[in-house]
């Protein structure tokens, strides 16, 4: 926070230029559901630290976490500098209605767009942390048992339920049948002969989460996994195939235990499948390959951006984009792994 020294022009040489730090003043944190802990409190730390007193609304869609922070956070904060707000969609909805300094909301493009038109109101700054389909790309030079140890690890860790997991993946027909087999390897080695009974393996956050995963299972054909269980809000880590583009499982983001493969004909054929489509989070490309390392230059990435790091998983090395402040660029970092 302390004041940086900055350069000075023809105009301004016999002057003193810093930049000083001020906070925003009064910040609105809408804290989502699968990393309630995480993806509240860390918001809240750089907010207050930074000097803003905080208005925070965790997810009522985590109830538990919800509740624990309301009755811990005030034991442990000073209470004038933040408030825990409590409730829905109605209580978020009337929050929106006044004016704040700063808005921070991590959740689903659908919302963020609520959450953008409110704040569009009152000129209010905002970052979105919004989600995305996130392709991975498969050569056919990649070993597929350590492509499958990765995409299953990350695609099923969390029950799925992670902004930057894979969201389906993308090779040839000779590779999709080298990697299912080793996909089912993985998740047996990860979850067990029986998932369902794996201390490993979490649930679906709510019934309503789990209609809409049931409905997905439906798309293409299960190859691997699709059992499900709706008294314990259980559903199998599940691989699709011969999935359609048109389909809904590719129409939204899964965030669940589901990963669609789809086939392509080449590298160029990927990319343009890609193109054609919404900018995800993250993209995934596994290949030992100079040549396909340089035709992702060709994807959405090229657009122009705003450079900046992102979350890259520990799976691998990543290309991705963040939507972030009122412009939601999303800045790359290229990299692929095999």
């Amino acid at each position: 926070m302390k004041d940086e020294p900055a350069a000075t022009n023809l105009l301004t040489k016999l002057d003193s230029a810093f930049i000083r730090k001020e906070p925003f003043g009064l910040v609105l944190i809408i804290a989502p559901w699968n990393y309630p802990v995480n993806l509240t409190l860390m918001p809240l730390v750089g907010a207050l630290a930074a000097g803003n007193c905080v208005v925070l609304k965790p997810s009522e869609v985590s109830k538990g976490t919800e509740k624990v922070l309301s009755e811990l956070l005030p034991q442990y904060l000073d209470q004038s500098c933040f408030a825990v707000v409590l409730g829905g969609p109605q209580e978020t909805g009337q929050l929106l209605e006044h004016k704040f300094d700063y808005i921070f909301f991590t959740g689903s493009p659908r919302v963020g767009k609520i959450v953008m038109a409110a704040a569009a109101k009152h000129l209010t700054p905002i970052t979105l942390e919004l989600g995305g389909k996130n392709p991975c790309y498969v050569d056919d030079n990649c070993d597929p048992q350590t492509v499958a140890n990765r995409v299953a690890w990350f695609r099923y860790f969390n029950t799925g339920q992670t902004c930057v997991a894979p969201d389906y993946v993308l090779c040839s027909p000779e590779m999709q049948e080298r990697l299912l087999p080793a996909l089912q390897s993985a998740i047996t080695r990860f979850y067990g002969d029986d998932p369902k009974s794996s201390p490993n393996l979490g649930r679906i956050i709510s019934h309503k989460h789990f209609q809409r995963l049931q409905g997905l299972l439906r798309c293409g054909r299960v190859a691997i996994g699709g059992q499900s269980d709706e008294s314990e809000r259980y559903i199998a880590p599940t691989v699709l195939v011969d999935v359609q583009a048109a389909e809904p499982v590719m129409q939204e983001e899964i965030f669940g235990p589901i990963l669609p493969l789809l086939t392509v004909r080449s590298l160029d054929e990927a990319i343009d499948f890609i193109n054609q489509r919404e900018k995800p989070l993250a993209l995934y490309a596994f290949s030992n390959s100079s040549q396909a390392t340089a035709g992702w230059a060709g994807t959405t990435a090229s657009s122009p951006s705003t450079p900046s790091p992102t979350s890259a998983p520990a799976c691998c090395p990543t290309r991705a984009w963040r939507r972030s402040m009122t412009s939601a660029t999303r800045p790359t970092v290229p990299g692929t792994s095999s």
